[in-house]
């Protein structure tokens, strides 16, 4: 029997395509739950802004101290230098962030994340102009470079310290620098022993520290056994709205140098585990850069429980004790020096007292701080912490993105259950809620372009049309 044609083969018509399968229902599920965790957070803010405003109301007699509330800004819709540049980075970003993030060499990726980064908090705080939202906004009254001209001795400054944080004396510390361990205070004044004067300089150097947050956050979740998480975060990290209080509020530093610590403490796990010699110092510094941060706001000792996390998830406890026994050192030289931190940090809860927390009703912050973190942190963070605990926490204990987004949250209730955040906490908390970052690692490879792009509309809205304090 001859063999067929084959041209006649291929002359015939093409087999029947296989149906397709029927829609991922699962997938489908999880993407709706995603919109409605978004939703229920958009009215939490609504709910934060309509109580506020009526409280706002004469005669209503109640008093938040916030015109636009839940967050601390003026309602002023506005365009500036910056707007342009920020819209086309963002545009940048949502394009071609997750692919070069995937594709670039990992400290390229790191680097261009940092510069990436550098480039969005500078643009949205020119949107306000470069001396309204850049230059000047360290150099209010309230700020720490007013008290700089006047520290002309550091060692009896930090002797004198706690006697003049409490309202109502004559030499009372201005309100930040009040509210804050004297570390904060320090910064500013060694910027300007080293020539580094004004506001101009202060505010570069918030920046430039503010934008490690990019790197730290995703070189922790890579070092800690998760390279391709660590990718999908970091340009969600780069086109975060916190960027918006980053540049120019000290919060922004404060994020950025504990940050760093945190990644250090995971290099040095990662160090020890695989027998490198940079174990030791990273581990050392930190401690340093660690211990530091609670010098420069009390509530940052609550990053206790994220360096705990660090620590268990790195399984080299020797990391973890060489960290502590940095800390303990910090502590001990401010000791030294004369400044004792529980004295402060009983003395700064009574200042807090003295001014407008008295009035400000715990009973509208303790729900209205977590509407304003909502939006410094975005809808994609909503959507990836609905995502991360839906599973009921399989896997907590050995995922950074799960645990690290853990007790990233715990610190936010900790701090908000206390009562002595109320209002401003968009800047206040930008330590602790840029943790939850990690978690975007958890969000649906197709859609991040769209949860990215909703990242950067959100920061260019409420950059545009509020101008924001601090």
């Amino acid at each position: 029997m001859s063999e067929p044609n084959p041209a006649a083969r291929l002359a015939e018509p093409p087999a029947r395509e296989p149906e397709l399968p029927p829609p991922d229902r699962p997938g489908r599920r999880a993407h709706r739950a995603d919109l409605l965790a978004v939703v229920a957070a958009a009215v939490l803010v609504a709910a934060a802004a309509a109580v506020g405003s009526y409280y706002n109301r004469p005669h209503s007699g109640v008093v938040i101290f916030v015109s636009s509330p839940p967050l601390f800004a003026d309602w002023l819709p506005h365009v500036g230098p910056g707007s342009v540049f920020a819209v086309l980075i963002a545009v940048a970003v949502v394009l071609h962030g997750p692919a070069l993030a995937v594709r670039l060499p990992w400290r390229r990726a790191l680097a261009a994340g940092y510069l990436a980064s550098l480039a969005w908090i500078f643009s949205l705080s020119m949107v306000d102009g470069w001396s309204r939202g850049f230059a000047g906004r360290l150099t209010i009254p309230q700020e720490y470079l007013h008290e700089v001209p006047g520290i002309t001795d550091i060692p009896r400054m930090l002797r004198e310290f706690s006697s003049r944080i409490l309202d109502f004396q004559p030499d009372s510390w201005t309100t930040h620098v009040s509210g804050h361990p004297p570390g904060a205070t320090l910064v500013f004044v060694w910027l300007d022993r080293l020539g580094l004067h004004g506001g101009a300089w202060a505010a570069t150097a918030v920046v430039l520290v503010g934008s490690l947050v990019a790197v730290a956050l995703p070189a922790t979740v890579a070092l800690l056994g998760r390279p391709d998480a660590a990718r999908a975060v970091l340009p969600f990290a780069v086109l975060t709205p916190g960027a918006v209080w980053i540049g120019v509020s000290a919060d922004g530093l404060f994020a950025g140098t504990t940050a760093t610590g945190l990644a250090l403490l995971a290099l040095s796990a990662k160090g020890f585990s695989v027998g490198r010699r940079y174990a030791v110092p990273a581990g050392l510094a930190a401690g340093v850069l660690l211990g530091f941060g609670i010098f420069l706001s009390y509530g940052l000792v609550l990053l206790g429980l994220l360096a705990l996390a660090v620590a268990v998830l790195g399984r080299q406890w020797r990391a973890a004790a060489l960290a502590v026994a940095a800390a303990l050192a910090v502590v001990g030289i401010f000791a030294w020096a004369g400044f004792w931190w529980l004295d402060g940090y009983h003395l700064v809860v009574e200042r807090y007292y003295q001014g407008v927390a008295l009035v400000r009703p715990y009973s509208y912050w303790v729900w209205a701080d977590l509407a304003a973190v909502v939006v410094a942190l975005g809808p994609a963070v909503v959507a990836a912490v609905r995502r991360g605990f839906a599973g009921g926490g399989r896997g907590l204990l050995s995922d950074p993105v799960l645990l690290l987004g853990a007790a990233a949250l715990l610190t936010i209730v900790f701090a908000d259950v206390s009562g002595l955040s109320k209002a401003e906490t968009e800047r206040i908390w930008l330590p602790f809620g840029m943790w939850l970052l990690p978690m975007t690692a958890l969000l649906p490879r197709p859609g991040r372009r769209w949860w990215l792009a909703a990242q950067a509309v959100t920061a260019l809205a409420v950059n545009h049309l509020l101008l924001t304090g601090w």
